[in-house]
C-alpha cells in the first residue's frame, strides 16, 4: 500500500508526458486522489504494521491521523480542481505542468507523513517547496512571482536552519549515529541537553517556517493569496500539518529527554505570537484570500499552544487538526467561487453573494461558522479542551489572553464574511458547476458531525498520551 501511494504519481506523470491531452490532466489526480484514500484507509485499518526500524516509510497511531486527513482533502479537492480548472483557458502544457506539480506535492506532502527517519523526513519538507512552487506562480503575474519567490526563499532558509537543527541533534545523540525515530526516542534519556535544546531551536524555527508560525510565517498569506484555490486548499489544509507532524516528532524527543520545560515555553511563545499577529492583520484586511491565510497562522498557533499543554491538550490539538484542515479546505475552496464570479479578491468589492449565487454565499458563512468554533463545529471541542486544560494547569492569565486573541480574530472574520454575503450587490447571478459546491457541502458535514459525535475521541487521546 504504501510502495503504491508513493510511486503512482510518479507513473502518472509520465503517462501525462507522453499522452499530452487536456482531459487526462484531471484523470490523473482525481485516480490518484482515489488511489491515495483506499491506501489511507487500509493503512489506517491494519494492525499488523511493518518494523518501523528497518523500513524508511511505515504508519502508527500518530501518523496515520494525519495521512487520512490528507486523503480526505486531497479526494474533496481533486473533484473540485476538476471543475475549477475547466474554466481556465490556459494552454494544455500549462496545465500539464500544474498536474505535474500537484502529483509531486501531494506525494511529497505523503512522504513527508509517512516518514520513520528525521532525514528522510527532512527530505519530503524540502521537496514539497520545489514541488508547490510553480503551483503558486502557476497565474505567472507580477504579484504571483513575487509570492512564489517569497515563498522559495523564506521555506529554503526554513529547511536549512532545520537541516542544522538535524546536524546539531547528532552531536547530542553521541555514539547512537541513527535519525531513525524510534532509536532517538528509545534513546534520548541518554542524549547531551545543551545540543538537544540548541536542536529543538533550529528545528522549531525551520520547520516552523513550513507551518506557518509567527514570527517566520511571511511567505503564506502572499501564497495563498496568488495560489489557484485548490492549491490554497491544499497549502492550508495538509502542507501545515506535515510540517507540524515533524515538530510534534521533536517534540516528543525533547520530552522523553527530560527538556520539555524548554520546549513548551518556545512554543507557547509562537503559539501566542501566531494569534496576536493574526488577530493585528485580520482586523485590517483588504483581500479575501490573504485573509484566510492569516486564519491559517492563527490555527497553526492554537495546534502549537495544544501540544506545548500536553496530554489533553495535545488530543485537542490533533481534533483541531481535523477540524482545520475540513473547514479551511472548505473555506478557500468557496473563495474560489467567489474568485471565479467576481473576478477580484478585494472585500470590499465584493458584495451580494448570497443574492448573487446562493449556494455559494450559504457555504461561505457556513465555512466562517465553522472555523469561528460555533457550535457544532468540531473547533469547539478543540478550543474547549484547551482552555479547560490551561485553566485546569493553572495558567489563567494565558487562558484569558487566549480567549481574547480568538474574539479578535473572530469579529475581524465575521465582519469580512457578512458583509460580502449579505449586502445586496449589482452582480448578476451566476451558475457554477456542481463539483464545485459539493466538495465544500462534504466536509462542512463531515466537521459539524464531528462537533456532535466524535467516534475517534478514544483514539485520539490515546494517541495524545506520550505527550
Amino acid at each position: 500500500m504504501i510502495s503504491l501511494i508513493l510511486l503512482f504519481p510518479l507513473v502518472a506523470c509520465l503517462i501525462l508526458f507522453l499522452i499530452k491531452n487536456r482531459a487526462l490532466n484531471n484523470i490523473m489526480i482525481i485516480l490518484y486522489a482515489i488511489i491515495h484514500l483506499i491506501c489511507s484507509v487500509c493503512l489506517c485499518f491494519d494492525y499488523n504494521p511493518s518494523d518501523i526500524n528497518q523500513n524508511f516509510f511505515a504508519t502508527d497511531n500518530l501518523n496515520k491521523i494525519f495521512l487520512i486527513v490528507l486523503s480526505i482533502v486531497f479526494f474533496a479537492v481533486s473533484f473540485y480542481n476538476a471543475a475549477y480548472i475547466k474554466y481556465d483557458k490556459s494552454l494544455t502544457r500549462k496545465l500539464r505542468h500544474y498536474s505535474y506539480a500537484v502529483l509531486l506535492f501531494v506525494l511529497s506532502m505523503t512522504g513527508a507523513i509517512l516518514s520513520t527517519n528525521l532525514g528522510i523526513n527532512w527530505v519530503f519538507i524540502e521537496a514539497t517547496t520545489l514541488a508547490s512552487a510553480y503551483l503558486i506562480y502557476f497565474h505567472k503575474t507580477k504579484h504571483s512571482i513575487e509570492a512564489a519567490w517569497k515563498y522559495v526563499f523564506i521555506c529554503s532558509i526554513g529547511i536549512a536552519l532545520a537541516f542544522v537543527g538535524i546536524i546539531l541533534l547528532g552531536a547530542a545523540e553521541g555514539d547512537l549515529n541513527s535519525l531513525f525515530y524510534n532509536d532517538l526516542y528509545s534513546n534520548a534519556k541518554s542524549f547531551e541537553p545543551f545540543w538537544l535544546k540548541l536542536s529543538f531551536i533550529f528545528i522549531l524555527f525551520g520547520i516552523g517556517t513550513k507551518m506557518g508560525l509567527a514570527p517566520v510565517h511571511f511567505w503564506l498569506p502572499d501564497a495563498h493569496a496568488q495560489s489557484p484555490s485548490p492549491i490554497s486548499a491544499l497549502l492550508s489544509a495538509t502542507l501545515l500539518n506535515s510540517a507540524f507532524l515533524m515538530i510534534v516528532n521533536v517534540f516528543k524527543i525533547m520530552k522523553l529527554a527530560g527538556c520539555d520545560f524548554y520546549a513548551k515555553l518556545i512554543l507557547f511563545v509562537m503559539g501566542f505570537i501566531s494569534l496576536f499577529i493574526a488577530a493585528v492583520f485580520v482586523y485590517h484586511i483588504k483581500n479575501y484570500k490573504r485573509m484566510l491565510a492569516y486564519s491559517s497562522v492563527e490555527n497553526m498557533g492554537i495546534l502549537a499552544i495544544g501540544l506545548a499543554l500536553g496530554g489533553v491538550g495535545m488530543a485537542a490539538s490533533l481534533i483541531h487538526l481535523i477540524g482545520h484542515s475540513f473547514i479551511k479546505a472548505a473555506f478557500f475552496m468557496t473563495s474560489g467561487n467567489i474568485l471565479k464570479i467576481y473576478k477580484t479578491k478585494k472585500i470590499k468589492s465584493v458584495t451580494g453573494i448570497l443574492s448573487c449565487d446562493n449556494k455559494t454565499g450559504w457555504l461561505w458563512i457556513l465555512s466562517f461558522l465553522g472555523i469561528a468554533a460555533f457550535p457544532p463545529s468540531v473547533l469547539f471541542i478543540s478550543e474547549f479542551l484547551i482552555v479547560k486544560t490551561m485553566f485546569k494547569q493553572e495558567h489563567y492569565i494565558m487562558g484569558a489572553l487566549f480567549l481574547l486573541l480568538l474574539t479578535i480574530v473572530l469579529y475581524g472574520l465575521g465582519k469580512a464574511v457578512i458583509n460580502m454575503s449579505a449586502n445586496n450587490g449589482a452582480q448578476e447571478k451566476v451558475k457554477l458547476s456542481q463539483l464545485m459546491y459539493i466538495p465544500q457541502i462534504v466536509l462542512l458535514a463531515v466537521s459539524f458531525i464531528l462537533g456532535i459525535y466524535f467516534p475517534f475521541y478514544g483514539y485520539i487521546m490515546s494517541t495524545a498520551q506520550g505527550f
